[in-house]
């Protein structure tokens, strides 16, 4: 792994994703989204501050654990500009993130449950089907799929206004 020189202050995009380990696409990426910053030189290259190490490794720790980039993005506007995240920064945020992640976990867990019942009927058309309709929202106002249109009606040119 390249070493940057402790007075290095900025590294080049190059530097970034070598020392991240990320892609200098998603370095882009990232920026665009407002997860990280860089300023331009005169001949319009971009050079990150030191601090963008640590941050990509937040947005990539996140990220593993299926935070959305959104909340990424406000969990970062919250820490004052220049300054890294912390091991602070990421008890206090995580904390409040396994909320979410523990009913995410619970709903995969119900997924998992179900699969292999809605599999087995072939098509996904059950009165009941677990994984196009959960909870049988669907079976209060019709029978069958969600995603299925109603038996015995046929669309004709005239029923959706074609000529």
């Amino acid at each position: 792994m390249p070493q940057i020189p402790q007075t290095l202050n900025e590294l080049t995009v190059g530097q970034l994703s070598a020392r991240s380990g990320a892609a200098v696409s998603a370095l882009h990426f990232y920026e665009a989204k407002g997860l990280i910053s860089s300023r331009r030189t005169s001949g319009n290259q971009r050079r990150y501050t030191r601090d963008a190490l640590r941050r990509v490794a937040f947005v990539r720790a996140a990220q593993r654990v299926g935070i959305p980039l959104a909340t990424i993005r406000d969990a970062l506007a919250e820490l004052p500009e220049e300054r890294t995240p912390n091991r602070d920064d990421w008890a206090r945020l995580s904390e409040a993130w396994r909320t979410e992640l523990d009913e995410r976990i619970k709903r995969l867990g119900q997924l998992r449950d179900h699969l292999t019942d809605c599999i087995g009927c072939g098509c996904l058309s059950l009165e009941a089907c677990v994984l196009s309709n959960p909870d049988d929202i669907s079976g209060e106002r019709m029978a069958g799929s969600r995603l299925m249109p109603e038996r015995g009606k046929r669309t004709t040119a005239a029923d959706d206004g074609r000529p």
